[in-house]
């Protein structure tokens, strides 16, 4: 694993004021950063906002958009509601786990992307929708998986 780069995190410190009102704000420029909030980063926080390291880790596990574990560069969501999944949502979301050879909730060891579910994206009318990051495919097959993946890895 490699070291954290903490110039960075210092960075983004000393953009913010230097107490609790900032505590949200330097996490999410921490997890744009990093694609997830490294231990040492939180510490630093708590430190310099001078917030205990309890609530700092609260904010962190309470919050769905903050992660703990590395993420990939994409995160791919696809959709597992009612209508996505009628639509054939879970042979979507096996086909993305075979094309990228990780399971839901895993990262790519390169770690481009990021394979998770959601119960909906409230676009039910696009079924099966997938997002990648904030962009929205709608009725999505098994054979368009391959479209999408290359077309994201295109983009770099």
């Amino acid at each position: 694993m490699e070291c954290l780069d903490m110039t960075k995190v210092e960075e983004i410190l000393k953009a913010y004021p230097q107490n609790e009102t900032s505590l949200i704000m330097v996490l999410q420029d921490i997890h744009d950063t990093f694609h997830y909030l490294p231990c040492d980063a939180l510490k630093k926080v708590a430190q310099e906002l001078q917030v205990p390291f309890s609530k700092v880790f609260s904010v962190t596990t309470f919050y769905k958009a903050f992660s703990l574990n590395p993420k990939g560069k994409k995160i791919i969501r696809v959709c597992l509601g009612t209508a996505c999944h009628i639509r054939g949502g879970s042979e979507i979301i096996q086909e993305f786990e075979r094309q990228l050879g990780i399971l839901r909730s895993q990262t790519t060891q390169n770690q481009e992307f990021t394979l998770e579910t959601v119960n909906c994206v409230g676009a039910c009318a696009m079924a099966p929708v997938v997002v990648v990051n904030e962009e929205y495919h709608r009725s999505v097959t098994t054979i368009k998986v391959k479209d999408i993946l290359k077309g994201e890895k295109n983009e770099d």
